[in-house]
Parts: C-alpha cells; structure tokens; sequence
C-alpha cells in the first residue's frame, strides 16, 4: 500500500464547486479539501501551471472564492488544485469547512 506523502490533513467530501480558467468556466464537485489544496472533479479542461478562480459552495448555501493553480490534470476526471495567495479570511473559512 502507498502511503500518503501529503503533509496537510486532507477530508473527503463532496461539495459543489464552480471554477473558471483559459477554457471558460466550468462546475465540478470538490472531492478532497486540505487548507492548501484539493482535488475537482470536472470533466472541464486545464493545463497544468495554469491559475484559475474556483468557488466552493458552502453548507450555508454561500460560496467562497479562491484562486489556485493547477497541479495534475486527468482528462474526463478532474484536477488537483494548490490555492494560491490565501486571505486570513480564507483560510479561517477552509478550516471551519473542514471542522
């Protein structure tokens, strides 16, 4: 079994998400959520390198907006996404999401 070499505490969820970039913009479901990333399942494409806007719909029905970098692209299956420039705001929203 491989073991995960990811340093920061990742959950699986499954929260709507929507997320634009060179390709226009897209919707998908946030799959796993760490503080400075997660994986979007999206059968929308994305170049890897490339900056994007993804918004998570929150359990209170309110989206709350990043900007990330992508950093795997499966076609058909989705993208792993680094969130860049994170607000304080931000990061104390992904923690309470996280809760």
């Amino acid at each position: 079994m491989n073991e995960d070499k990811r340093s920061d505490e990742r959950i699986s969820t499954n929260l709507p998400a929507r997320w634009g970039g060179v390709t226009g913009d897209h919707e998908g479901r946030i799959e796993d959520l760490s503080l400075w990333g997660c994986f979007l399942n999206t059968i929308g494409r994305a170049d890897v390198g490339e900056v994007i806007g993804v918004e998570i719909k929150l359990p209170t029905g309110e989206w709350l907006a990043l900007g990330g970098e992508i950093t795997s692209y499966q076609q058909g299956i989705g993208m792993g996404i680094k969130f860049t420039f994170l607000t304080e705001e931000e990061e104390e929203a992904l923690r309470e999401l996280m809760k």
